[in-house]
């Protein structure tokens, strides 16, 4: 299983987790969890997925989510979850 961590933060409107969503089913990428909250009008969500599936190479699949942030107007990030572990780590 290859996990990663997907964070997603910007101003809240509508349909950010619908769009974020739409992409990684239409590239094979499974949610196995999420949480998402506002705060003060600000969106924040954090996904762990399984890349798998996917046809498409790691670094792909961050420059389409990239892309997709820019598109909606926030800050996506995709990372593997070893990576995410060792940055977070105390």
């Amino acid at each position: 299983m290859e996990k990663a961590i997907i964070t997603v933060v910007g101003k809240d409107q509508v349909g950010i987790i619908a769009k974020v969503c739409v992409f990684l089913a239409e590239h094979d990428v499974n949610i196995l969890d999420i949480s998402q909250t506002i705060l003060q009008g600000y969106f924040n969500m954090m996904m762990i997925v399984d890349a798998t599936q996917s046809a498409d190479q790691f670094g792909e699949l961050i420059q389409g989510l990239e892309a997709l942030g820019e598109e909606i107007g926030v800050t996506i990030k995709l990372q593997h979850e070893d990576i995410f572990n060792k940055m977070h780590r105390l």
